[in-house]
């Protein structure tokens, strides 16, 4: 008679464990149905409007792999990143080149640095091939 208890009671109190046991978690689980009110906006429209735009045309996907282009932005990017006193956007800024002609984008902290990019980027390949689309971060 011991036996069969021991066989009944022994799953009945592994379910109340868990039941028990998992309760609190369940009710520290946040209700996922809806997102957090802190979401990001919505910015494609602004992405669309910059995708048009004539200074918009060259961009590091459309780069090509030829090792003259590749060469020369290394040259440049290791010219940046060796400069210690600009801060991480300035090392981080896109360097396209294509057929020698060198655009510069993204955001720098002050003109200074969007100065020092462009000289670093001048003596690679001279100061009429580079286009510097770099933008002072406000």
């Amino acid at each position: 008679m011991q036996i069969k208890s021991r066989r009944i009671l022994a799953p009945a109190l592994a379910t109340c464990a868990l039941l028990f046991v998992g309760a609190p978690l369940v009710a520290l689980a946040q209700d996922q149905s809806s997102p957090p009110s802190s979401t990001a906006p919505d910015n494609s429209a602004r992405n669309k409007a910059h995708a048009n735009t004539a200074d918009n045309q060259n961009t590091a996907d459309n780069q090509k792999d030829n090792t003259s282009d590749r060469e020369i932005t290394r040259k440049i990017r290791r010219s940046i990143t060796s400069e210690k006193s600009l801060s991480t956007y300035a090392h981080n800024v896109k360097i396209i080149t294509q057929g020698g002609q060198v655009t510069l984008k993204g955001p720098v902290q002050d003109d200074n640095e969007k100065q020092t990019i462009a000289s670093k980027a001048a003596e690679v390949v001279g100061t009429d091939k580079v286009n510097n689309q770099l933008t002072v971060k406000q």
